[in-house]
This record gives C-alpha cells, structure tokens and sequence, in this order.
C-alpha cells in the first residue's frame, strides 16, 4: 500500500473534525465534500443554489490546485443536495465547470447538510 498524503490549504474551509480536505495515494485524489462556506469569512456564502454551488467548485479547485490537480482530473463527482428541486439550478452551475468529458456523477438528495448548506460536492481525481 502506497502512503498516503494529507492535502491541506487554506484557500478552502478548514477541516473541522476528524478529516482532512483531501488525501492522495500515489496518482489519486480523494477529496472531502466541500460545501459552500467562504474560506475567508467560514460562513456560507450569500444567494441562492446557483452561488452556493459556485462557492462550492471555488473551493475543490482550491484543494486540487494544493495538490497539483485542476478539474479536468476529476473521474467522479458525489453531489449532495438538501431537496431535489435544486437540481436543475446546481446542474446549471456545474455544467459550466467543466471542459471535455464530464466525470460521473451521482446526484442524491439528503435530509440535511452541514451549516445549512444546500449542497455538497465531493470529488475523486486521477493524474
């Protein structure tokens, strides 16, 4: 088994708890979700669906950038959302985030995320 590395930058929301922002083992990168919480201030961004999501991709391209990745490394996405009916709005924002071939995705809707976030993203990538 190959060792693992703790990426860590505070470009993104700290991890509070025990976790870390991503781990990587050898050329993969598995990253915590991330939810909409502005790195500067910890609290989640103002707006709606559309901003939340936005804040949420600023801050997995901050993780992978730590770790020497960017969005066109990522293989899959799990999207959490805290009701269906921001899906269409989400997918909106997210299909801007991507270039080339989108990575798979499962999209679920949970009963409550943390902080009162409306969304969750989290990410595998590969190099």
């Amino acid at each position: 088994m190959e060792m693992k590395k703790v990426i860590a930058t505070t470009s993104a929301p700290a991890a509070i708890g025990p976790y870390s922002q991503a781990i990587e083992v050898g050329n993969m990168l598995f990253a915590s979700g991330q939810i909409p919480i502005d790195p500067t201030t910890s609290e989640i961004v103002q707006g709606g669906i559309k901003e939340q999501t936005a804040q949420v991709f600023a801050n997995i391209k901050a993780v992978l950038k730590e770790a020497g990745y960017t969005l066109d490394n990522v293989v899959k996405t799990t999207v959490f959302l805290a009701d269906m009916s921001l899906f269409a709005d989400m997918n909106a924002v997210y299909a801007t985030q991507f270039s080339g071939a989108f990575p798979a995705r499962s999209a679920v809707a949970v009963k409550e995320l943390p902080k009162g976030a409306w969304v969750e993203i989290e990410i595998i990538a590969v190099k």
